[in-house]
C-alpha cells in the first residue's frame, strides 16, 4: 500500500469543516475520530484508505498512511478538497 501527504487550506469554523469531513467519511462506511488539533480516519473505497490529520492555524495537513496502489493520491486529495469546500 502506498502513502502520500498533502495540505488543505481551511477557511471558516474548524469544527464545521471537521464535521463535513466526518460526515463524508461516515457516508462511505468509514470512521473518523479527532478534534480541532489532530485525528485519524479510515474508509473502504475500492480498498482500505487510512490516514491522519493535524491542523495548524488555518491549514489541515493530511497524511495518507495506507491506500490501494491504483488510487492516485491526487484523487484522494481532490475528493477531500471538494468535501471540505
Amino acid at each position: 500500500m502506498s502513502k502520500c501527504s498533502f495540505n488543505i487550506p481551511v477557511s471558516g469554523n474548524i469544527q464545521h469543516v471537521l464535521g463535513k469531513a466526518k460526515t463524508a467519511i461516515e457516508k462511505q462506511g468509514g470512521s473518523f475520530t479527532g478534534d480541532e488539533l489532530s485525528g485519524s480516519f479510515n474508509v473502504n473505497v475500492l480498498g482500505n484508505i487510512e490516514g491522519s490529520y493535524t491542523i495548524t492555524g488555518m491549514e489541515m495537513f493530511v497524511d495518507i498512511t495506507s491506500k490501494p496502489i491504483f488510487i492516485p493520491c491526487s484523487q484522494i486529495e481532490s475528493f477531500m478538497r471538494s468535501q471540505l469546500a
